[in-house]
C-alpha cells in the first residue's frame, strides 16, 4: 500500500464524518498523520452513524475534529488561517441524487458555495495539492462505455450531477489562473463497511432482515461499477501524494477535459467490471442467509442506466487498480452491518 508522504501540517479532510471521508482519515493516521477533520454533521441520514465514525476517529490522539459549515465564507477563511495546511482532501457535500429533487438549496449551498470558500482559501495559503471528490454521475447521458475522464461530461441528469461537474470546473478555472494543484476524483459507486444508509446495498440489507421487501429500480436491468471503499482510498492516498504539474506548452492538451496546461487532472475511481444489480442481491441474499421480495420498479428521475469506468489513467499515473470484487466486498459489509446493528 501506497502512502502519502509527510506534511508539515495537518492534513484537512473535510467530510470526515461522512462514509469516504471517514476512511480516508483513518487510513492517513494509519499512515503517521495528524489528520484535521471538518464536518457540520447535518441530517441528511442518521447523525448517530456520523458520531459513531467520529468517536472511532477520536481514539487516535492525532485526530482532531472542527464542526463548522464551510458555506460560510469568514469562518471558512479563518480556519485555514489557523491551520495552514499543505494538502486538503475536500470530500465535504450534499450528497445523494435523489434528494436533490426534494432540496436543491442543499446541493448549491454545500456543493458549490462551499467549494468556492475551500477554493479560495487553498489559493490564499498556497496549498500544496487539492483534492476534490467528484462523483461518476458527471457522466450522465454520455453514452460511450466505458465512461473516460478523455470524453465530455456536459449533461448531468441531476442537479447533484451538475454540482460536482461544475466544481470541476471550479478546480480547473482556480488551477489555470492561480496556479492550484488541483484533481478531481470520480467515485463509482462506493460501498463497504461503515456506508451510507441512503445507498442501495445498505436499504436492501436493512430491509432483508427486516423482512421488508426491497425496492428495484430500473426493474434490476441496471448495473453499476461497485468499488469498494478501501480501494478509493489507497486510489485517493496515491493522487493526494502527487500533486499534478502543469504544462503551459502542451497546446495539444488545451480541451482535454481531464488535464490541459495548468496543474489540473481527472481521475476515475472505479472497480472497471460492472455488476447488475440482480447479481449485488444475489450475493447479499447469499451472505444474509434469505431471500429478498423484490419489488421491481422504473427507473427513477436523475438515475442513469450502467455506469462503467476506464481506469486506464488511474492505473498507469499510480500503478493502482481497485481490485475488491462484490463477492468479497459485500460480505465485509454484511460483517459489520450485524456487528454495529446488532442485527
Amino acid at each position: 500500500m501506497a502512502s502519502t508522504p509527510a506534511s508539515a501540517t495537518p492534513i484537512l479532510v473535510t467530510g470526515a464524518a461522512g462514509f469516504i471521508g471517514f476512511h480516508l482519515s483513518q487510513r492517513l493516521l494509519h499512515d503517521g498523520h495528524a489528520v484535521v477533520g471538518v464536518d457540520v454533521v447535518n441530517d441528511y441520514y442518521d447523525r448517530r452513524l456520523k458520531e459513531a465514525r467520529l468517536a472511532e476517529l477520536r481514539k487516535d490522539g492525532r485526530f482532531r475534529f472542527v464542526r463548522h459549515d464551510l458555506a460560510h465564507r469568514e469562518a471558512t477563511a479563518a480556519l485555514f488561517d489557523e491551520l495552514q495546511p499543505e494538502l486538503v482532501a475536500h470530500l465535504a457535500a450534499q450528497a445523494g441524487v435523489r434528494y436533490s429533487l426534494e432540496a436543491p438549496h442543499a446541493y448549491t449551498e454545500s456543493n458549490l458555495v462551499a467549494l468556492g470558500n475551500v477554493l479560495e482559501s487553498c489559493r490564499q495559503h498556497r496549498v500544496r495539492h487539492l483534492v476534490f471528490a467528484s462523483s461518476s454521475s458527471v457522466y450522465g447521458a454520455n453514452p460511450v462505455m466505458p465512461f473516460s475522464e478523455h470524453h465530455g461530461a456536459d449533461h448531468p441528469l441531476s442537479l447533484y450531477a451538475a454540482t460536482k461537474r461544475a466544481g470541476e470546473l471550479m478546480g480547473h478555472s482556480y488551477s489555470h489562473l492561480f496556479d492550484l494543484p488541483f484533481t478531481a476524483l470520480r467515485f463509482f459507486t462506493v460501498y463497504g463497511p461503515w456506508g451510507r444508509p441512503d445507498m442501495a446495498l445498505f436499504k436492501f440489507t436493512k430491509a432483508i432482515l427486516e423482512g421488508q421487501p426491497i425496492e428495484v429500480y430500473h426493474h434490476g436491468e441496471s448495473a453499476r461499477d461497485y468499488t469498494y471503499v478501501a480501494d478509493v482510498v489507497e486510489a485517493f492516498v496515491r493522487v493526494l501524494a502527487r500533486p499534478p504539474e502543469g504544462d503551459p506548452g502542451a497546446i495539444d492538451r488545451l480541451t482535454d477535459p481531464a488535464t490541459g496546461t495548468a496543474p489540473f487532472r481527472v481521475y476515475n475511481i472505479g472497480q472497471q467490471a460492472p455488476v447488475k444489480l440482480t447479481r449485488m442481491i444475489e450475493v447479499l441474499e447469499a451472505c444474509l442467509g434469505r431471500t429478498a421480495e423484490r419489488r421491481l420498479l422504473p427507473p427513477q428521475p436523475g438515475d442513469v442506466a450502467v455506469t462503467s469506468a476506464d481506469g486506464g489513467d488511474l492505473a498507469r499515473d499510480t500503478g493502482f487498480r481497485p481490485a475488491v470484487t462484490v463477492e468479497e466486498g459485500i460480505p465485509r459489509f454484511v460483517e459489520w452491518y450485524r456487528a454495529f446493528y446488532r442485527a
